[in-house]
Formats: structure tokens, sequence, C-alpha cells
């Protein structure tokens, strides 16, 4: 294939050619490394979770609140993230989020 001879238009329908059969031979390859892994670690009666190494992770505790609505207890916000409608209203409103700030 001489690509000097293609035009702009061939070119890049080449290239989509090309990247969806690269995509393509990828996904076949990851399924028959997954096949290859599975059939080894069946024929030596090991679960696949040791030989990979993988470890069940707890799940991380949720962050303490350090806003704190002060009229409502419930309403708290750890200070990550998006601030919460009342801690938007609350600065808004001209107060300091210092104000909000738990004991």
């Amino acid at each position: 294939m001489n690509l000097s001879n293609m035009n702009l238009a061939e070119l890049r329908d080449l290239e989509e050619k090309t990247r969806h059969e690269i995509k393509k031979r990828e996904i076949e390859e990851m399924v028959r490394a997954r096949e290859e892994i599975l059939s080894i670690a069946q024929k030596l009666g090991v679960p696949l979770k040791d030989i990979l190494g993988v470890q069940v992770r707890a799940k991380s505790a949720k962050p303490a609140a350090v806003y704190q609505h002060p009229e409502n207890a419930e309403l708290s916000w750890s200070g990550r993230g998006r601030k919460p409608g009342w801690v938007k209203q609350w600065v808004d409103g001209g107060q300091p989020l210092e104000g909000l700030r738990s004991a």
C-alpha cells in the first residue's frame, strides 16, 4: 500500500479502520490471556484471587463532619467535595464559613 498516492479522505478512512482493528485485536488478546490464566488456575486448583494477590479492602470510613448546620444537627459537611445547599445559603447570606465549624 502506497500512502503517498492516497488523498486526505482516504488516509482518514484508513486511520479510522486501523484504529478500529487495533481496538478489536486488543480485546481479542485480552480475552485469550484471560482464558489462559483461568485455565492455568483451574488446573492448579488455586483461586484466581490468590494468584493475583487480590486483597479485599475494607470500605473507608465516612469523613468526619467539619461543618454543621446551626439549627439542624443532622445537616453536616466534611468540607470535601461540593458545598451542600445549606452551606451555600449561609455563605451567600454574608455569614463566614467558619461560623459553621463543628465544636
